[in-house]
């Protein structure tokens, strides 16, 4: 018999209520919980090795969220009607996770940590990712797992002008602001979120809700472990030191790491210099030292150069390339790159480079979205790639990684807030290769990825930049210092990673990690101030090397027409067994898709050339259009009778032009006047009120001939 599970409960607002319950299932993992909203229900396991890895000097932290299908009563639209490898979704939610856990662990704890979140019921209205985090951290807090502090995440939105904590999914859909918050009941650990150009007060303010609603779920977690009796965590084995040899490396090194730090050098003789001293160093130690004495005396020599250069940005203000704290790298940037893509951009800052392309594609090629909870389909795509020679190194090509699949979403979600709505006909795929990284590559495909789409004459109303800050904190006095636009060895050596990206009117997305316990929010309104001034900055320089969206599209990119019909007309345009707009596809070379959208048809026109474009449209056109009497047409005779022709003088639409009509003069008949496949010029002039058929004249259209001139 299952023992008496552990139960504590807290309200969202409005009387939502969450259950954290431990005890009744995966009892033999170290930690396991379940947390519960309406219908929503999520498992979190967490399971540690009790000694690390021979030889392992770094925290092995594993975490996967997944959403099992069977808890929406669906079966997965794979080909093995199993869940497989994480989609993008799951990713990302597993990324929001790991990056507000990870800081929480001693530094000197080694051993395999693996937190598993699975959605086993769902609720069509509760949105799982605000809970996965707590369900991970309550996990963790009844375990004997190490940790330093409990946390948890929230999704704070702004909808009608009102915060919400954790919303439904039905009122997030018209939030024009979205933020996942990471806190520990003092700090703030992560965030990551979008914003329709919010501004910096009201992110502050939604940060300070979101602080008030993580530190209640914080209470319910103790209380949990209360509960069930957690005293103690377990000890574990801590990684080998050696005090001499560190006094020995810091003695030996310090002076000409310093001097290499000031150096401003590029990155590459940067590199060049640190390895050459670290020879140095291991040479130092003398042939009498062992492989265990050698590991020690690098990893000291690492540790030398994380505090020198910390304390050179604090104290001497001085940063690893002569730059000052507020000072972005120069800029160099261009459209128009590629001459066969339907849009591009080159966009460089200092030493991290994006080349972005942009494909316009049709209805068809829509992406599938699909979840748990729901499928739907986007129109907006990008796709972010890191190859290894970025970075002058050599790996194997595999997939995407977590960590391309993190970085594209932030430039995505930042890019969609200026993106047309639903009415633009084009489905937009953007692709930024990284070509050159040192220091915020994600910001450079923002960047880039703006001025393509104004060069591939997507209408968006304005530029949308990117800029990454760093934070060096120094505990001991309590000193810090702001970095705008960091490189890649500030990224290493900081203790935060926050990217800003927004136009000039406001923040369109935000990504923050923590590497120490957290942030003050006074220390976050002070980064937010002085990436706005980053981010107008590069903006400038945007605006001067391309100003505005194209009127039109390229002459060689696809051109496409949305147009809406009567849903009558669905079926004339389609035909028979599909014959007419196959051979409407067929004839002018376009692609058409048809769907029904209320009342009306919604018909999307796409086509490589604009011959084609404008022949296919007017084709749909006169078969949808209702001939009026008085109109001229150029039509084509589909047949010759004895007493007239059958003329086609729309798609779809044929008239009788008698033989009366065809000349003022008297024929017997058409023979030499007209035959099958000619072109004529007609006018409708009536419509038979017995039979429904349309009357047409040829004469109507010619001069009449004054019969009595040379007869006087």
């Amino acid at each position: 018999m299952l023992q008496q599970p552990f139960q504590t409960s807290f309200d969202l607002g409005n009387n939502r209520i969450v259950t954290i319950e431990t005890g009744r299932l995966a009892r033999q993992a170290d930690g396991a919980v379940t947390v519960k909203q309406g219908n929503c229900i999520l498992l979190a396991t967490v399971c540690a090795n009790k000694e690390p890895k021979e030889g392992q000097d770094f925290f092995p932290l594993s975490v996967d969220y997944q959403e099992k299908f069977a808890s929406a009563g669906r079966i997965p639209g794979s080909f093995f009607k199993r869940e497989a490898r994480l989609t993008d979704s799951e990713i990302l939610i597993s990324r929001l996770i790991d990056r507000a856990l990870r800081p929480l662990f001693p530094e000197d704890y080694l051993c395999d940590v693996q937190v598993l979140i699975t959605l086993i019921s769902s609720d069509p209205e509760v949105m799982p990712d605000a809970l996965a985090c707590l369900a991970a951290s309550a996990a963790l807090a009844v375990s004997d797992i190490p940790i330093k502090e409990v946390i948890s995440e929230v999704r704070v939105a702004r909808v009608n002008g009102q915060f919400i904590i954790n919303p439904l999914r039905a009122e997030l859909a018209s939030a024009d602001m979205d933020f996942m918050i990471g806190a520990t009941s003092k700090n703030l650990m992560m965030v990551e979120g979008e914003s329709k150009e919010c501004s910096e007060e009201d992110f502050i303010k939604a940060l300070s809700l979101a602080h008030d609603a993580v530190r209640i779920q914080i209470t319910a977690q103790e209380q949990l472990r209360q509960k069930v009796g957690v005293q103690s965590k377990r000890d574990y084995p801590k990684p080998p030191s050696d005090e001499t040899i560190q006094n020995k490396v810091n003695t030996f090194a310090e002076a000409r790491v310093l001097s290499i730090s000031k150096s401003a050098s590029s990155k590459a003789d940067r590199s060049k210099s640190y390895d050459e001293l670290k020879k140095e160093v291991i040479a130092m130690l003398g042939e009498e030292a062992t492989s265990e004495h050698k590991k020690l005396a690098k990893k000291y020599y690492e540790d030398l150069k994380w505090e020198v250069v910390r304390n050179m940005m604090i104290d001497e203000k001085t940063r690893l390339d002569g730059r000052k704290h507020d000072e972005v790298r120069p800029l160099d940037m261009e459209v128009d790159f590629l001459p066969t893509p339907h849009g591009s951009a080159l966009f460089t800052r200092g030493e991290t480079q994006s080349l972005t392309t942009i494909t316009f594609g049709t209805l068809l090629d829509e992406l599938l979205v699909e979840s748990a909870a729901k499928s739907e389909y986007s129109k907006f795509i990008l796709h972010y790639n890191f190859p290894a020679f970025s970075t002058g190194e050599v790996k194997p090509m595999r997939g995407p990684g977590r960590r391309e699949v993190g970085h594209g979403n932030l430039a995505l979600r930042s890019l969609k807030q200026m993106m047309p709505g639903s009415e633009y006909p084009y489905t937009v795929r953007v692709v930024s290769d990284i070509l050159e990284s040192n220091g915020s590559s994600s910001m450079a495909t923002v960047c880039a990825g703006s001025l393509a789409l104004m060069d591939a004459g997507v209408p968006i109303p304005k530029h949308v930049s990117g800029v990454a800050m760093g934070l060096i904190t120094r505990p001991s006095d309590g000193k810090y210092a702001i970095l705008t636009d960091i490189l890649g060895d500030e990224d290493h050596l900081g203790d935060m990673d926050f990217k800003v990206t927004g136009t000039r009117d406001g923040i369109c997305g935000i990504q923050m990690d923590i590497k120490i316990d957290g942030l003050s929010m006074e220390t976050m309104q002070e980064a937010l101030n002085q990436a706005k001034k980053g981010r107008l900055h590069i903006l400038d320089a945007m605006y001067n090397c391309f100003p505005e969206a194209r009127a039109e599209v390229k002459p060689h990119a696809p051109r496409m027409i949305k147009m809406f019909i009567d849903k009558e007309f669905i079926g004339a345009i389609i035909g028979p067994q599909g014959k007419i707009i196959q051979e409407i596809q067929r004839e002018t070379g376009t692609t058409i898709n048809i769907e029904e959208v209320g009342n009306q048809g919604e018909v999307s026109v796409f086509s490589p050339a604009k011959e084609g474009l404008e022949k296919a449209v007017a084709w749909i056109r006169g078969i949808v259009s209702m001939p009026e009497v008085g109109e001229e047409y150029e039509a084509k005779v589909k047949s010759i009778m004895p007493y007239g022709a059958f003329i086609e003088f729309l798609p779809g639409k044929q008239g009788l032009l008698h033989i009366s009509e065809v000349s003022w003069k008297r024929l017997e008949n058409l023979d030499g006047i007209l035959k099958e496949g000619d072109m004529v010029k007609v006018k409708l002039i009536g419509l038979d009120p017995k039979t429904g058929k349309f009357k047409l004249s040829r004469k109507a259209l010619m001069p009449k001939p004054d019969f009595n001139e040379g007869n006087s």
